[in-house]
């Protein structure tokens, strides 16, 4: 079968001649979401971009799925796409975008900056006498991959010493003063001034951080959150915010998406939510990155190379 590609990729048009000189006999089209049609998907061999899964069941032909996002959760999930389609993740373009926002929220919830827009909207001029540092706090990465790599560096450069977790170590990880396996969670939230959730949703992260883990950080500490909504018990941690534990959070992820207009944690003065926007294309350099990773996996996929971050291989029948 001659390969039809749909190419949803925010690439321009120097970028799109790039794509097509890797595999000039192919059909190249480049669709948006919004007007990507049944034909197109049906005669699909490679989709390259963020299709709605709903429409996917159309792709009766499709290979090999790379997505615009790091997370591919709704593509993986059962049902959306037969075993044998290979699903890959768009990894690293959004390191910088995501590690930027995470330190951003975090010197603003040292800064009671969240509180001070408050009291500006009221009109209210309000001195906070109380305010915090992350020069010489203890920063845990929960999920020391890229862009918990990129974040320790950030902090450890404003001296921080940082710790990461991971599920397996296998060395030294710059921007790491120290490294750990996820099983010593429970050991090191006591210790964190800072505890920065960045993993992905799988069946062992959801409620990673449930009530009890909440309340093993320091009643002073403060929590980010920029990986999955998934990974915490949203209820537990609005009721242990408004009993006074914690000095802050900073949720850019949360279930579901758009958060519930009646959730509590809306109302809560020390936390600060953002509606998913840490990572997307948003800033130019994550757009080239993301295109620079698909334009580097197609170049396998046309050599026949095993293509990188698979998030799902497609088996062979």
């Amino acid at each position: 079968m001659s390969e039809y590609i749909l190419n949803m990729f925010p690439a321009n048009e120097q970028e799109r001649t790039e794509f097509e000189a890797l595999m000039p006999n192919a059909v190249w089209e480049y669709p948006r979401r919004s007007t990507v049609t049944r034909e197109q998907l049906e005669r699909a061999t490679v989709i390259m971009g963020t299709p709605k899964p709903e429409d996917l069941v159309h792709a009766k032909n499709l290979r090999w799925l790379q997505s615009l996002w790091m997370g591919v959760d709704e593509y993986v999930a059962e049902g959306v796409l037969p075993d044998t389609v290979t699903i890959t993740a768009c990894a690293g373009a959004y390191r910088q975008s995501v590690s930027e926002h995470m330190l951003a929220t975090l010197l603003a919830m040292c800064r009671n900056l969240p509180q001070v827009r408050d009291n500006q909207r009221a009109h209210k001029w309000v001195d906070f006498k109380k305010m915090r540092t992350i020069c010489g706090a203890t920063v845990l990465v929960v999920g020391a991959g890229t862009i918990g790599g990129d974040f320790a560096r950030l902090c450890k450069a404003l001296g921080a010493h940082t710790v990461g977790l991971k599920r397996t170590v296998t060395g030294p990880i710059d921007g790491f003063d120290q490294l750990d396996t996820m099983d010593a969670l429970d050991h090191w939230l006591p210790h964190a001034d800072v505890v920065a959730l960045i993993v992905p949703h799988t069946a062992e992260t959801v409620h990673l951080m449930d009530r009890r883990r909440l309340a093993l950080m320091k009643p002073d500490a403060m929590l980010v959150s920029d990986g999955r909504g998934s990974v915490l018990d949203q209820d537990a941690l609005a009721d242990l915010m408004q009993q006074g534990h914690l000095w802050g959070a900073a949720l850019d992820v949360t279930v579901p998406e758009p958060l519930n207009a009646d959730s509590p944690l809306w109302d809560i003065p020390n936390l600060l939510l953002t509606p998913h926007l840490a990572g997307g294309i948003r800033l130019e350099v994550s757009r080239k990155n993301a295109v620079t990773f698909a334009h580097s996996n197609f170049r396998r996929y046309a050599a026949g190379q095993p293509l990188q971050a698979v998030a799902r291989a497609g088996v062979v029948r």
